[in-house]
């Protein structure tokens, strides 16, 4: 009776992750959209998100503090800047180019053009040498290109310049998201809680991002009526106000994202993302106005399809042990990088020793 009332709880648990991840990133996706129709300024905002993730990251931090008694882990600036400079490089590029997209294009068109990096991830898990090469692999890259291709074809609210920054911000998802589990599965490093990740990333992304933005948007930005031009007080509290409720809305996504691989793994992660495009490309016809013609639709399911295919595989692949996935060569077992597979076997057996409860546990 005890295994069912688990399993049960288990569900229940994950299915509840999920949701919070959902209402993060859909809501932020459609925040992003409604800012930059006023705000045109998505690199700074990009770092002012950054500036309150790092401050609510430290609030939190101090708090578990005096909750446990425990200190938090606090890395050595050598292991800071040669481990974690890559991994906030690259998430900082992926956020500032994707927010900076919304100037020239659709939701619809953003999330169709986002959701391929599952093509770059599959890329540098070749790369890394973390898959088998097999014809099943060529199939899935086919169709989600052939499916972004029928997405964008005479689409009369494609934007060239918008849909090469948000692929590029895919491919650089690809790099991100490796190095992201590089990170957190490095039992050394100790950042397996998403908080104290998000506390060492965001200082790196803040500087890495920061010349960009002098480049693009300084000297408008100082003489902008939105923020820093305006004379009024009263207009200046509300753009703050506004940059904060997107602050607070990063830093909710930032923090699901890593409690829901963290918790269950990144298959779930995975599964979930493509009922979370569908959602968010409905939301977008229904309150945004956004317009799909009917090879536009088709070729949004082309890629679902490609996508499924891809996380079957894997499913299957992580129940039949089979040849799909590499070990690092010269690398111990908990280095393993599956990023869109079962990070362990811990759903066929209800026991937890106390190291795994300390990696998946919030202190």
């Amino acid at each position: 009776m005890a295994c069912p009332v688990q399993f049960l709880c288990r569900s229940l648990r994950t299915v509840g992750l999920v949701l919070f991840y959902y209402g993060f990133s859909i809501g932020i996706t459609f925040y992003n959209k409604w800012m930059m129709k006023g705000f045109h300024y998505p690199l700074f905002m990009t770092l002012v998100h950054m500036t309150m993730i790092f401050s609510l990251s430290t609030l939190t931090r101090h708090a578990m503090l005096c909750w446990t008694g425990k200190p938090r882990i606090i890395l050595s600036w050598t292991d800071y800047l040669r481990k974690v400079a890559p991994t906030a490089f690259a998430t900082a590029l992926d956020i500032g180019l994707s927010n900076w997209s919304f100037l020239f294009i659709t939701i619809s068109l953003y999330t169709m053009t986002k959701s391929t990096a599952v093509i770059f991830i599959l890329f540098f898990t070749l790369l890394f040498k973390l898959e088998e090469p097999n014809p099943f692999l060529v199939l899935v890259v086919l169709l989600i290109a052939c499916g972004l291709f029928m997405f964008t074809f005479q689409s009369t609210q494609f934007n060239l310049e918008g849909f090469l920054m948000v692929l590029l911000a895919s491919f650089i998802g690809g790099i991100r998201w490796t190095l992201t589990q590089v990170l957190m599965q490095k039992a050394d490093l100790g950042l397996q809680n998403p908080i104290d990740t998000m506390y060492h990333l965001q200082p790196l992304m803040f500087f890495g991002l920061f010349p960009l933005f002098l480049f693009n948007e300084g000297v408008s930005l100082s003489t902008s009526e939105k923020l820093f031009g305006e004379s009024r007080l009263l207009p200046f509290l509300h753009s703050l106000l506004m940059l904060s409720v997107g602050g607070m809305l990063a830093f909710g996504l930032c923090f699901s994202e890593f409690l829901l691989v963290s918790r269950t793994s990144s298959l779930t992660l995975a599964i979930a993302g493509i009922f979370k495009e569908i959602c968010t490309l409905c939301l977008a016809a229904w309150l945004m106005g956004d317009t799909m013609s009917v090879l536009n639709w088709l070729g949004f399911v082309v890629c679902l399809c490609g996508i499924s295919l891809h996380v079957g595989l894997k499913m299957y692949y992580s129940k039949n042990k089979g040849p799909g996935v590499r070990l690092l060569s010269g690398r111990s077992p908990e280095l393993e990088l599956p990023l869109l597979k079962e990070s362990d076997d811990r759903g066929d057996d209800d026991s937890v020793t106390d190291e795994e409860q300390e990696i998946i546990t919030l202190h």
